[in-house]
């Protein structure tokens, strides 16, 4: 009896481990395969990850983009970026970086089992004319002159609190004025035939940032697990211009453009972006110019992980305000499918540091962990 208790002990030990770990949520990308990850950063001695990169074409093309527009930035970084192009040119095995003079550090993740935070950015491209007219009625301004008062929250602004000359043009929505607010620049067509103007960010009114998508789920409007860009639009849609307004006003934040003719898409480097190959980061752990390896998770065209990841090589070369720690946000390009990919970001995948032999970047510096940092979805950047 004893040796068949024994035998029911240990059979129910084993399948209570299994329920744990199946217990452990997988829908957004989430993999725990390498165990727990103590460090922000950790070495190994070679990612635990099969496949080469998809994008070596591109992450080439946004190396040139740095090179060109920030030599200093460049030259920081010149012993990853050469190392990282021997790599690849010799077939980019995960298991040979060492012989490359490159050390992967694989980032901790959220949940310390290496799960980084993945959402989503890209460009819109608005219609706007330069005066108002017809359905182009929803302002866009350049930073007022505000002295030493505070400028109004957003209610106010769109009550008419500021001065009309700060106007830099008027678009046919303003939800699509606010997503532009959201994604911190844009690109506005004026309807004449001359090329895009880019709208890029030029600061806020000061006022504290509320998540709309946070509101509607609250209201009960959205259900959490639902909530996407994709489902703010569709909300919008079916709601009237009035409830439309009152939801944009419960966040008080809001954003101003400075127009900027024959102008690239640029991050906080001030340097232009390559689609899917750059990220916006937290600097206090990712610095600028920093090499990443991603196992990214595949979505399909309603935004569900597909079960599938691949292998991307991108450099942080932006910020965001509700980009903390282990979380990245890719920038996804120009346009509504860039849209329509970044809207349903908010996944889960593994990364690894890329660092040459003496390169001059430090790993990272002081970093300290920022407790209740979420997720950049409408979190104006």
């Amino acid at each position: 009896m004893k040796g068949r208790w024994g035998k029911y002990l240990l059979g129910g030990l084993v399948i209570a481990i299994l329920a744990g770990c199946s217990s452990k949520p997988t829908d957004h990308g989430q993999q725990y395969k390498d165990g727990r990850l103590d460090q922000p950063l950790e070495l190994v001695n070679q990612p635990n990850a099969r496949g080469v990169p998809v994008n070596g074409q591109d992450y080439s093309e946004q190396l040139m983009q740095i090179k060109n527009a920030s030599p200093g930035l460049f030259s920081r970084n010149n012993t990853t970026y050469q190392a990282v192009q021997s790599w690849m040119a010799s077939g980019a095995d995960t298991r040979q970086l060492s012989q490359f003079g490159l050390s992967a550090y694989q980032m901790e993740g959220v949940d310390n089992y290496g799960n980084v935070q993945f959402t989503g950015y890209y460009t819109p491209v608005l219609q706007a004319r330069y005066t108002q007219q017809g359905e182009f009625r929803y302002p866009l301004y350049r930073v007022p002159n505000k002295g030493k008062r505070r400028l109004p929250d957003r209610a106010a602004i769109y009550s008419g609190a500021l001065d009309s000359r700060y106007i830099i043009a008027y678009t046919n929505s303003l939800m699509d004025n606010f997503m532009m607010e959201v994604q911190g620049s844009g690109y506005v067509d004026f309807g004449n035939g001359q090329p895009l103007v880019f709208f890029s960010y030029s600061g806020k009114n000061g006022h504290a940032y509320r998540s709309i998508g946070k509101v509607l789920i609250d209201r009960g409007e959205v259900a959490k697990a639902d909530m996407s860009m994709q489902a703010i639009r569709q909300w919008a849609e079916n709601h009237s211009e009035a409830e439309v307004r009152e939801l944009l006003e419960q966040n008080p934040s809001f954003v101003f453009f400075h127009p900027q003719h024959f102008a690239p898409v640029k991050g906080a480097s001030a340097v232009p972006l390559v689609a899917k190959a750059s990220v916006a980061s937290d600097r206090s752990l990712i610095p600028a110019g920093t090499t990443l390896l991603a196992e990214v998770p595949l979505l399909d065209n309603v935004g569900k992980f597909t079960g599938k990841y691949e292998m991307r090589l991108m450099v942080a070369l932006d910020v965001g305000g509700a980009i903390k720690g282990q979380h990245f946000d890719m920038y996804q390009g120009i346009g509504p499918e860039a849209g329509h990919a970044a809207g349903y970001y908010n996944h889960y995948g593994r990364v690894w540091v890329l660092k040459g032999a003496n390169s001059e970047m430090p790993l990272f510096s002081a970093y300290q962990p920022q407790s209740g940092s979420g997720s950049s979805q409408f979190a104006t950047r």
